[in-house]
């Protein structure tokens, strides 16, 4: 590692201080289409071509492109008839709307929602406290209320949600081997994203998505199929509602929403009803036990000060929380990916 008068510390503040910019570009790139307008003519086009298709202005389009192709998100190719763009391996998979593994829908959410909250980050920091009321002019009591204030919103959030696990769903499922668990309950399953990719590893499982139940409802009819039988659903709000007896409950990006109160409690429920030799999987994001990163966690972290009453956690705070409500066994899987896996055992 070179001394610190080998480091360009101007650049790098520069390189920080404009790193929005580069999430908006990817965000605009998105919203207009380009990437699923290049997947579909299967051939590269000129600017001008995908700003007559997109209706948009010639001279913004061309450097919106010209960013992208920055960003290595498409490539450009200079002929005699001008610059040609065409969509890199990485756009095809994760920005056009159609692929599998698709990250459109939480571009979008980032992009409408969670951008504006970040805008007061600065006065969430001030006072400890999501910042919905300033972004939106709505309740920032009920986090989940103010995510949920429209059907649209609620829509967006829950196919942004399964974008996510389409990607990091098997890591976290396969972090344990879960096949001794039959009878499994997704704790604010959402979209069922994860469900199904837990049914599709564990065969022998069944899931059941206990979520509120609008959120339910748009489950059923956008994103759970009816022929999959192997998943159910159960309305509620966990934390008000009873909690049915199962042999494993999931709860994947849950326990980062709330403070260590609210944490202890649900888990208490959760414990409460589970089946003797059962257990508990906790997907989340993990800090280093030094808070000093990962990076993406960190920033996750102030994410939950600006949307939620929640925030990340080290493994030993997890497990404290897991061990303070009866779950013993405690094990921690960092998976290398964005999220991570604790199991505790009942």
């Amino acid at each position: 590692m070179g001394s610190t008068e080998d480091l360009d510390y101007p650049q790098i503040i520069l390189q920080y201080s404009s790193g929005f910019l580069v999430s908006k570009v990817m965000f605009t790139a998105c919203e207009l289409g380009v990437f699923d307008l290049l997947l579909e003519a299967r051939e590269p086009l000129s600017s001008d071509a995908i700003a007559a298709r997109l209706g948009t202005s010639t001279m913004g389009m061309e450097r919106l492109l010209d960013a992208c192709v920055g960003l290595k998100l498409l490539a450009v190719e200079l002929t005699q008839e001008g610059a040609l763009y065409r969509n890199t391996e990485i756009s095809n998979i994760y920005l056009t709307k159609s692929s599998p593994k698709s990250q459109y829908h939480i571009m979008m959410y980032y992009s409408n929602t969670v951008y504006l909250c970040w805008h007061y980050l600065a006065d969430a920091v001030r006072e400890g406290r999501n910042q919905y009321e300033r972004a939106f002019g709505i309740s920032s009591k009920d986090p989940f209320g103010a995510m949920y204030r429209s059907e649209e919103e609620m829509l967006k959030f829950m196919a942004g949600q399964n974008s996510v696990w389409s990607i990091c769903g098997r890591d976290v499922l396969a972090a344990f081997d879960l096949s001794v668990f039959t009878q499994i309950y997704d704790l604010g399953g959402g979209g069922g994203a994860l469900a199904r990719e837990c049914v599709s590893l564990y065969p022998n499982s069944t899931v059941t998505i206990y979520d509120l139940p609008k959120v339910v409802q748009v489950a059923k009819e956008r994103f759970v199929p009816p022929e999959e039988h192997r998943i159910t659903f159960h309305e509620g709000d966990f934390f008000n509602d009873s909690i049915p007896e199962a042999e494993l409950y999931i709860l994947s990006k849950i326990l980062h929403d709330w403070d260590d109160n609210k944490c202890r409690q649900l888990l208490a429920k959760v414990h409460k009803a589970c089946k003797p030799g059962g257990g508990v999987l906790l997907v989340e994001s993990l800090l280093n036990e030094d808070k000093s990163g990962p990076l993406e966690t960190q920033l996750y972290s102030m994410n939950m000060l600006v949307q939620t009453e929640g925030k990340e956690r080290t493994a030993a705070e997890y497990i404290r929380l897991l061990e303070a409500t009866g779950f013993g066994e405690v094990q921690v899987k960092r998976t290398g990916k964005l999220y991570d896996a604790v199991l505790g055992r009942k």
